[in-house]
């Protein structure tokens, strides 16, 4: 079964990413293949990056990057639920992506963007991928873009899917199951990982690269129906 974990990246008190990710995860929760953990990063609640070492490492001085490292790296796959600020995706997003690096390595993602104009968001996913790439995570080609989701999208607080939608969000479910596997080849625990420039004395490599399979899954994975799962987990 495939962990993934579906990222919710918005940040406004009057955000529809809500709608969009709950549309999202009864989705692939109708998928048998998946396991998901669902997270809200503004709940998560990740101060500016603050850790002295760079994440290549893996030296995770602070509580909160070893509780957000431990629940991504149980993930073995990801969707990013990202609106576009700007022509970007979110400072929010962005900073709890540089946190980690081993952690996303040679792991799948979907994005799945949306915005109140035509393009729903799509400027600010591509600038995405770039970013995801240099992670060495693997963005699939299949997306979803929900377009004018201030006025045609969102019914009672529900996502009112077209059928293109509804197509691509299948298709990106298909990728996610074919990439997984071929993802799974290609997580060598001493791979040099990481975009980040310096480096830092008194490390003798990358010590916490030896990550010799995937984390524990944490207790929030679960299968069961939307209806019986816990609060804040799907």
């Amino acid at each position: 079964m495939i962990r993934l974990a579906v990222l919710n990246a918005a940040t406004s008190p009057h955000r529809l990413g809500n709608v969009v990710t709950d549309w999202v995860v009864t989705r692939f929760g109708s998928n048998k293949a998946f396991a998901i953990d669902r997270i809200d990063l503004r709940d998560v609640g990740l101060p500016l990056f603050d850790e002295p070492d760079l994440p290549r490492y893996g030296h995770h001085r602070h509580e909160h990057t070893r509780r957000w490292a431990a629940r991504i790296g149980a993930a073995d796959a990801f969707v990013m639920v990202s609106p576009e600020y700007n022509r970007g995706y979110s400072a929010l997003l962005k900073n709890a992506l540089d946190y980690l690096v081993h952690e996303w390595a040679f792991k799948p993602v979907g994005i799945v963007s949306y915005g109140s104009g035509m393009s729903g968001g799509l400027v600010g996913a591509e600038a995405l991928r770039g970013v995801l790439g240099s992670l060495q995570m693997y963005p699939v080609r299949e997306m979803v873009v929900v377009p004018f989701v201030t006025e045609q999208s969102v019914r009672e607080g529900t996502l009112s899917a077209s059928e293109g939608m509804v197509e691509g969000i299948e298709l990106m479910m298909d990728a996610l199951v074919r990439m997984d596997a071929a993802m799974h080849l290609l997580r060598a625990p001493n791979e040099e990982l990481g975009g980040q420039q310096g480096s830092q004395s008194g490390h003798e490599g990358a010590d916490t690269r030896l990550r010799q399979g995937r984390p524990e899954a944490p207790d929030s994975w679960t299968t069961t129906s939307a209806l019986e799962r816990p609060p804040g987990f799907v």
